[in-house]
């Protein structure tokens, strides 16, 4: 059985380093303009605090990229195709085991009701042990796959008591809908598009996980463009802050940015949005423990330093 897992975990693993080391996404940022002139190149995931910052064109000549999620967001900044970007928690680690060079100079407050594991009420499921020998589909390396460990911790169980199918959001969706999976671990917003009459939500992040944002730069930008990332870091803090302050007209600026009708949209703000905040030493070992956690797993080969990737030198403007 141990022989088996660990085979079964190297193969999930060197699959996931594959697709970091890939450079898939070179082309997605246009030409090289990585220098110090030049726009600042953001790679956004839908949805996060940066999809507000976009939609109201609040970092003048900044170029966009749009990711599914941020194992890819990851790999554009090893292609060096963008120079910053947001993230969950979880794929800066597995960037970092990839070898991937990047620096942590922001985060967000916690965000735990944001991702959550949902299920069909007509499945009968009552708590998360009734998912042991049950199908559980989630995005591999993703902020919900760290959830996925904590609740396994919670409840007793291990890897090898459940089935993981690795699905990206737009597989998980008809995966759950079409019942090829029995439970889909997500974030939002297909977290809040995903929720309808019949769905429950099983658990989610609150006292496991934080599920906070991250802000990852590369080292070139940050030695060649420090203004202009304070800038943007700025822009982007008064944004959000303005979001917060102001739910409804949020909603109603991001609902077609994002695709979705008002409803989910509000929905998923409401349990998601949250302002930007500095990183500091407490931050790093928060990340730190999430690495060891996955090393312990042999989810990532050896020891991670992930606390050494956080750069607080732009604390100030955050705070």
């Amino acid at each position: 059985m141990q022989f088996a897992r660990r085979r079964r975990i190297t193969a999930l693993l060197a699959g996931l380093l594959v697709l970091l080391g890939s450079g898939a996404l070179a082309a997605c940022g246009g030409e090289d303009e990585s220098g110090s002139g030049g726009a600042l190149r953001v790679g956004y995931q839908r949805f996060g605090g940066l999809s507000l910052v976009k939609a109201r064109d609040a970092a003048s000549g900044a170029k966009w990229s749009l990711f599914e999620s941020g194992p890819a967001l990851t790999e554009a900044l090893k292609a060096g195709s963008i120079d910053i970007g947001q993230t969950g928690e979880a794929p800066p680690i597995f960037a970092a085991a990839g070898r991937i060079d990047f620096k942590i100079i922001a985060t967000s407050a916690p965000v735990p009701k944001g991702e959550a594991v949902l299920v069909k009420e007509a499945k009968g499921f009552r708590s998360f042990k009734d998912l042991r020998g049950r199908t559980i589909g989630l995005n591999k390396g993703s902020n919900v796959h760290w959830l996925l460990v904590r609740l396994l911790e919670a409840n007793g169980m291990t890897i090898d008591d459940v089935k993981v199918r690795y699905l990206k959001p737009a597989e998980g969706r008809p995966a759950f809908d079409n019942d090829q999976i029995d439970a889909w671990v997500i974030w939002d917003p297909y977290f809040a598009l995903a929720e309808r009459p019949g769905v429950k939500i099983l658990a989610d992040a609150s006292g496991l996980a934080n599920n906070r944002e991250y802000v990852l730069v590369s080292p070139e930008a940050l030695e060649k463009r420090p203004d202009q990332i304070k800038k943007f870091l700025q822009s982007y803090r008064q944004v959000t802050d303005w979001g917060i302050a102001n739910p409804a007209e949020r909603a109603k600026i991001l609902a077609p940015e994002l695709k979705m009708e008002p409803s989910p949209t509000e929905r998923a703000l409401a349990r998601s949005a949250q302002p930007l905040a500095p990183v500091d030493g407490a931050i790093g070992a928060e990340l730190q423990k999430i690495a060891d956690g996955f090393t312990a797993l042999e989810l990532i080969p050896g020891k991670v330093d992930i606390a050494g990737r956080v750069d607080g030198r732009y604390a100030d403007i955050l705070k």
